[in-house]
């Protein structure tokens, strides 16, 4: 699914976000991202959704360079972000139904999807919220709610944990479990490894933009 090789992600002169990061995650692999802010996790996860370009170095999503890779054709990507991302002024609602018509559904599936979605997971008393009314924690569920509406290939969550409380944690790690299907690769960036191994069963460690498959090496 995919490489990763000898890959660099410059900010400035003197400062790499990732420095030679080599790295393969088989099809339908669960991988974490492990270590502290800043360390790099999420500058790679921002690479592989072709957020940031990196400076050099080679990244294959199912063998297909990075730079010709199509979200819409060629892979199903999802990502949720530290910051979820909406139209903060548009309801629940609206932002599903504008998602949909993105993803290329017709206007008469698109209502029943909806529906659908929203008796599933009991939000009904929030289809009609603004998004800027609801809170952080409300946005990280809806994010991933909004998710399933599609078969993911690639599933990539940043760290979204530290903002979570416990109570919410188990909501939000069910949901991550439920979006992962046997094809769909999962990678879980967080600074708590407790958090990570419920739903990764290989690590990746960061430290100041260097990555490996060993604790100790980074030490």
């Amino acid at each position: 699914m995919l490489h990763i090789k000898n890959l660099f992600l410059k900010y400035t002169r003197e400062y790499y976000a990732l420095y030679d990061v080599n790295m393969d995650v088989a099809e339908g692999e669960s991988v974490a991202f492990i270590g502290e802010d800043e360390s790099g996790k999420t500058s790679l996860l921002r690479v592989l959704a072709k957020l940031e370009k990196p400076t050099k170095g080679e990244v294959y999503i199912k063998d297909i360079p990075l730079e010709r890779v199509n979200f819409k054709t060629d892979i199903s990507a999802g990502y949720i972000p530290a910051t979820p991302v909406f139209f903060e002024k548009k309801t629940v609602y609206e932002n599903f139904k504008y998602i949909l018509k993105i993803w290329g559904f017709e206007d008469s599936e698109i209502e029943n999807k909806i529906n659908e979605i929203i008796i599933e997971y009991a939000i009904e008393k929030l289809k009609d919220v603004k998004i800027k009314d609801l809170t952080l924690e409300e946005k990280y569920v809806l994010s991933l709610i909004r998710l399933s509406m599609r078969e993911l290939d690639l599933l990539m969550v940043d760290n979204i944990f530290d903002h979570i409380s416990e109570p919410i944690m188990e909501v939000v790690i069910n949901l991550i479990k439920k979006l992962k299907s046997k094809k769909t690769t999962l990678i879980v960036a967080s600074t708590k490894p407790e958090i990570t191994q419920k739903l990764c069963k290989k690590n990746y460690y960061f430290k100041y933009g260097s990555v490996s498959d060993s604790l100790e090496e980074l030490k």
